[in-house]
């Protein structure tokens, strides 16, 4: 919203002269890279203890614009390029708690939209400083056209990123052969297993790393490596296991839709839990049952007296 804002007061300044928005457009640019770090920095398992220190950001700024004005366009090159660095950094530190506030099911998605902040902010970062050296140099004449320009490659990278396969959630993360399991390990994995199954947690939609990890009384870390050293899955495959076997038995069980035992086990979406189920199981959701129906009804006759 804050972006679109700005945009919006850009083409104001430079498409129809409201020059009185001189002053603030820098102010408001500069909130958005610590507003953007800020939200992804807060699905970690270990958000920031003083966030309000980032405050101090548009403050400079603000500083800056009313006394050293010489000083603004490198300011926020160096905010929008030392923030985007900074998120992506965040994006490849690795481990199953990068992410531990978002839900199981948004953990990639989320990841995804971080990178792509990230990238959109270096972007930015980078025209801006040429828009600015090529402003001093020929004018504001071509300004609008240029943001307009901006604009549209920012829009179009979304797109792109949006829509493209994901490849790297298809990859199921192995436990590492070198690193055997501990009987701390084991134990750990006892807690979480008995934290999954109280209240029938693994049900929850919005089940997050960071809630397991409070019902296990256990750090969000130690819930996901003991996971993959015992199980050889990370934790949001070790979840939808469960989920998915809470699934058959509700298939073969119960006359409930396909729809209805994905939304009672947990699931969101179809594509998610059919992807999830053809993983454990090797096919779909209704040729499961009918093959389960099928073994039911010859396990009758075979019994028939």
């Amino acid at each position: 919203m804050l972006y679109a804002f700005q945009g919006v007061g850009v083409g104001l300044r430079f498409g129809y002269g409201v020059d009185g928005l001189v002053p603030f457009l820098p102010i408001t640019a500069s909130i958005m890279p610590p507003l953007a770090f800020l939200a992804f920095r807060g699905l970690t398992a270990k958000p920031l203890e003083q966030p309000w220190l980032h405050a101090v950001v548009p403050c400079v700024v603000a500083v800056a614009v009313g006394f050293f004005r010489d000083l603004v366009d490198p300011l926020l090159l160096v905010i929008f390029f030392g923030y985007g660095v900074a998120l992506y950094r965040q994006t490849v530190s690795g481990g199953d708690d990068l992410m531990a506030e978002a839900s199981l099911q948004r953990v990639r998605p989320a990841l995804r939209a971080a990178r792509l902040t990230a990238g959109l902010m270096l972007f930015f970062a980078l025209s801006d400083a040429a828009l600015a050296v090529y402003t001093n140099i020929y004018g504001a004449r071509d300004v609008p056209l240029a943001v307009t320009i901006m604009n549209l490659a920012a829009m179009a990278a979304v797109i792109v990123y949006y829509f493209s396969p994901d490849f790297s959630s298809a990859k199921p993360t192995a436990a590492s052969p070198s690193v055997e399991p501990t009987e701390e390990d084991k134990i750990a994995l006892s807690r979480i297993e008995a934290a999954l199954e109280e209240g029938e947690l693994y049900r929850s939609e919005d089940l997050s790393l960071a809630k397991l990890s409070r019902k296990a009384r256990l750090p969000a870390r130690e819930v996901s490596a003991a996971i993959n050293r015992v199980t050889g899955l990370n934790v949001s495959q070790f979840v939808n296991d469960r989920r998915i076997a809470e699934a058959c038995r509700l298939l073969r069980e119960t006359e409930r839709t396909v729809i209805q035992v994905m939304l009672d086990v947990g699931f969101s979406t179809k594509s998610n839990f059919n992807r999830e189920f053809r993983r454990v199981t090797g096919m779909s959701p209704k040729q499961w049952r009918a093959e389960a129906r099928a073994a039911q009804d010859g396990g009758a006759i075979k019994t028939r007296p």
